[in-house]
């Protein structure tokens, strides 16, 4: 019935826009009067290396083309590119700039140990696979999360989808090869198909117009689900998917979703009645990686009330590990715009070069416009992820510090599919948290790839998948997620590891 009344808010998926937070909800952004003209653009004298870009530099909404973007595809119709994209110019914004100012303000708290953030989704989402028990489902196993983790951080959890607009992927490879037959890699369902054959892998404008429309009628979904009731603290006990159940982590979550009640009911005596605000909706955002930039740009509107530019795509964006070069486009366009920014850092990282990635894309030192997310594997992260920290501590600078456990550790099962193990991602989030704990810093959140489904894509956990089981439900497009359980399970360890940071900072020292 939730679901039924959530989706009867939809009427119109384009203006049917609730902000999640009225009061923090922001006037829509003005669309810009710039023509938007096609794709590509390199400047060959560009070095991929980076050097130095001075922030005094001036920056407009179309500067990133002088600079080398990398992972951008090869359209084969530029007239039909620039159509598309005078098309999506002209289409109101997704997200509202005052939402993402209020997120930046929730991240700045993480970013002073006072707030966690969690961050998850799919690792690519997909034209085929898009419906409301999806979406319902993901959202629902991140509601379940937070409550994990507010009730052993006892702090605010900050909860960011990958979620309406997380479609383009970074290849390592420009071609995939099969049987002898070679065509350009799946970069994601807003650029080409992953069909396996020739038409599906060219580049094709018009899923840009898909794209939008799928995440504007994704984000509606969840402002349905956040702001109408189906959020709502009382529905704690409630959340649970079927088939978790009757599981290990189930019964674990019901006796904690039990104690929370108690806790509620006790509000309710102090007059903190179920009609409150705080008691009734909840405050979701989305985020996805700043990639394909054409379709960026397109959506980057000039805000109303201060004048600034917002990639109104999303709340947040991120610079992945392959476009962070500190002289290309992706960089070139994020430091013009004013939404909360994520740095996807791998063992590769300098950490010089970090603080001037910093530097470039954060001047002003902002609390919460800059969020390092570190995805290195829990040996790489024991080594280097000190030198980072000291780094950008000695540089003065403030950014929010988040663990992707994920993209380190993706293996190759012998059955020939990618998956990863729950025991390495467990053990990477540990590494995080230690050194956390050895620097003084503060573990700011978790960034992670996983769905609301049924799926045996990663190994182990308490309901051992294990490299047999994987074909049985390998439903992703890209890389391997966790699924419900695995997910809750990884909530259970991340909140005991904040409740004895928490105890140790009572006590006068930190957690082991």
């Amino acid at each position: 019935m939730a679901l039924h009344a959530a989706a009867a808010r939809l009427s119109n998926p384009f203006l049917h826009q609730i902000p999640i937070n009225p009061i923090n909800g922001g006037i829509p952004a003005k669309p810009t009067s710039k023509r938007v003209v096609p794709v590509r653009s390199s400047n060959p004298q560009s070095s991929a290396a980076g050097t130095r870009v001075s922030s005094s530099e001036k920056w407009s909404l179309d500067s990133w083309r002088s600079k080398k973007a990398l992972q951008l595809p090869e359209y084969p119709d530029g007239t039909a590119v620039e159509s598309v994209l005078n098309t999506l110019q002209s289409f109101p914004p997704i997200v509202f700039a005052g939402e993402a100012r209020s997120l930046e303000d929730r991240l700045g708290q993480a970013a002073l140990g006072k707030a966690f953030l969690l961050q998850g989704g799919d690792c690519a989402e997909s034209f085929k696979e898009f419906n409301a028990n999806n979406i319902r489902d993901t959202f629902r196993v991140l509601l379940q999360m937070s409550v994990v983790l507010m009730f052993g951080g006892q702090m605010p959890v900050i909860k960011v989808g990958r979620m309406a607009g997380q479609f383009a992927k970074p290849r390592s490879d420009p071609y995939e090869e099969k049987d002898g037959m070679k065509l350009p890699s799946y970069r994601g369902d807003n650029i080409n198909g992953d069909a396996f054959n020739e038409k599906s892998r060219i580049p094709d404008p018009e899923r840009m117009i898909k794209a939008y429309t799928q995440s504007v009628a994704t984000l509606n979904l969840l402002r349905a689900f956040a702001t109408g009731g189906y959020a709502a603290m009382q529905r704690v006990t409630h959340w649970n998917l079927d088939f978790t159940e009757h599981s290990e982590q189930g019964d674990r979550y019901q006796e904690l979703a039990h104690r929370v009640d108690e806790a509620l009911g006790f509000m309710v005596s102090c007059g903190i009645t179920s009609d409150h605000p705080i008691m009734r909706t909840t405050e979701f955002w989305t985020s996805h990686e700043c990639l394909l930039l054409p379709y960026e740009q397109a959506l980057t509107r000039e805000d109303s009330t201060t004048g600034l530019w917002y990639d109104c795509s999303a709340h947040m964006v991120w610079v992945g590990e392959r476009t962070r070069q500190l002289d290309g486009g992706h960089v070139e366009f994020l430091r013009g715009i004013s939404n909360p920014l994520g740095i996807k850092v791998s063992d590769k990282m300098d950490p010089m070069e970090l603080v001037k990635l910093i530097d470039i894309l954060n001047p002003e030192n902002k609390p919460g416009r800059i969020t390092v997310i570190t995805r290195m594997g829990a040996e790489n992260m024991r080594v280097k992820l000190a030198h980072l920290i000291r780094a950008v501590r000695r540089a003065g600078q403030i950014v929010t510090w988040v663990s992707d456990p994920m993209h380190g550790n993706t293996i190759k099962a012998p059955c020939g599919l990618k998956t990863r193990s729950f025991d390495s991602i467990r053990a990477e989030v540990k590494a995080f948290f230690d050194v956390h704990d050895q620097e003084g810093s503060f573990p700011g959140g978790v960034h992670l790839e996983m769905t609301g489904q049924n799926v045996t894509e990663c190994i182990g956990g308490s309901r051992t998948i294990t490299y047999n089981d994987l074909s049985s439900r390998y439903h992703t497009h890209c890389d391997p997620r966790l699924n419900a359980s695995q997910s809750l399970e990884l909530a259970f360890i991340i909140a005991d590891r904040l409740r004895k940071r928490r105890i140790g900072a009572l006590r006068g020292f930190p957690s082991i």
